[in-house]
């Protein structure tokens, strides 16, 4: 008998309809002799509803208080979705985070999984029943409810798979699986059937909407094999599993693009050490996660330092930056929120020099100037302008064959 945990987003328990097909299908993998443990989202926009109405009654929107109010989205859907089940014949019981077990340290709206306990989906398990958690939260050590940030369900799930020994944790999506670019920008686009974690780190993290990157790296790091499917087609998806050494990876796997960072320039700075650790001090100390950074060469003792961060962090990380300004002797600080980031990711990049050179010549044909470079070992990821991004992916698609 093996051990599931199936997770539902938003668009898969969007009204009653498509929760009362999510209940059939719990149902037929349970009569298939399995053992299901649950995780659903908030039902479809209810979460960025939630967060309007929020907006309409307060400026101030402390911490705590939203974590109450945008958990009420994921227990209404594991209520709903329990009835549903409960008219198939199947015994279930509904948990929040908290009742899960699913422990988180104290910071508000982006908690971090400190320890699942699971006890009462055990019980549940051992009953026959189906368990079915509400996603995205959590208690703190200080006995608060918490949410995990955006995409937390994922990282539930994912939680859940590794403290129960599950077998594997089925992400269920509004897409059939993991693509090598955005269909909705590369209508010729190809899902793929498997994919390392090392490359779908890389994916996540460089703008691949699929899974949130902290699940992933919580499955890697817990050794949970993912299949991320279609809720609306029930096909078979793309499997997220270790990297095999003994098959040939893909030279480039995927192409990714990014629109949701903004970046900033802090001018003609001292180039002398110390500077750019009290910079990136000063924002780290303000939980503001910076992603690219470089640096210029020097001109008469003088640097350029540019760094991009979460349009969400950027008036924030603006503000810290004009902050500091004077104390590391910045000439000025600069913004350009219409920036985009294209990535090419690949396992088999390892052993392919020529790869950034063909990005970098292909997007040279295309006219597309080039702003900010950054790499990994399987990444070459470039700054452009926003309004560049589409052609960058179409063309780097089609220069690397990746329609196959």
């Amino acid at each position: 008998m093996s051990l599931i945990v199936q997770k539902f987003g938003g668009t898969s328990v969007a009204d009653s309809d498509r929760i009362r097909q999510v209940a059939e299908h719990i149902a037929r993998t349970k009569r298939h002799g399995n053992q299901v443990v649950v995780v659903v989202s908030a039902m479809g926009k209810s979460t960025d509803d939630l967060i309007r109405l929020a907006d309409q009654v307060s400026k101030t929107q402390p911490g705590r208080e939203m974590d109450m109010l945008l958990t009420s989205g994921e227990r209404i859907s594991m209520a709903l979705l329990c009835m549903a089940l409960a008219d198939l014949g199947l015994a279930c019981a509904s948990f929040t985070g908290s009742q899960a077990g699913i422990i988180t340290n104290t910071d508000h709206t982006r908690a971090k999984i400190i320890e699942v306990k699971g006890d009462r989906l055990r019980e549940a398990l051992s009953a026959n029943a189906v368990p079915v958690v509400a996603g995205f939260q959590g208690v703190s050590t200080s006995k608060d409810v918490t949410t995990l940030g955006r995409g937390g369900s994922d990282t539930t799930a994912v939680a859940l798979a590794a403290a129960l020994g599950a077998d594997c944790c089925e992400i269920y999506t509004d897409v059939s699986g993991v693509f090598n670019a955005d269909p909705r920008l590369v209508p010729s686009a190809k899902k793929l059937d498997k994919v390392s974690f090392e490359e779908m780190l890389e994916i996540a993290a460089t703008g691949g909407r699929v899974l949130a990157l902290r699940s992933v790296e919580y499955a890697r790091n817990h050794r949970v094999d993912l299949h991320v499917r279609s809720s609306f087609t029930w096909e078979p998806g793309t499997w997220v599993v270790r990297e095999d050494s003994k098959v040939e990876q893909a030279i480039v796997s995927a192409v990714t693009h990014d629109t949701s960072q903004a970046k900033i320039t802090v001018s003609r700075v001292p180039d002398k050490p110390g500077i750019a650790a009290r910079l990136f001090r000063g924002l780290a100390d303000r939980s503001i996660n910076v992603d690219m950074i470089e640096q210029n060469t020097s001109v008469s003792g003088h640097t350029d330092i540019s760094f991009t961060v979460p349009k969400g962090d950027f008036p924030l990380a603006f503000q810290v930056a004009n902050e500091l300004s004077g104390e590391i002797e910045a000439s000025d600080v600069v913004a350009d929120e219409a920036i985009g980031m294209v990535s090419l990711v690949g396992a088999g990049m390892k052993t392919h020099p020529a790869i950034a050179a063909q990005m970098f010549e292909t997007l040279a044909n295309e006219k597309i100037n080039i702003e900010m470079i950054s790499t990994s070992s399987i990444r070459i990821s470039c700054v452009v302008a926003e309004s560049d991004v589409e052609r960058a992916v179409q063309s780097l698609h089609a220069s690397f064959s990746l329609s196959g």
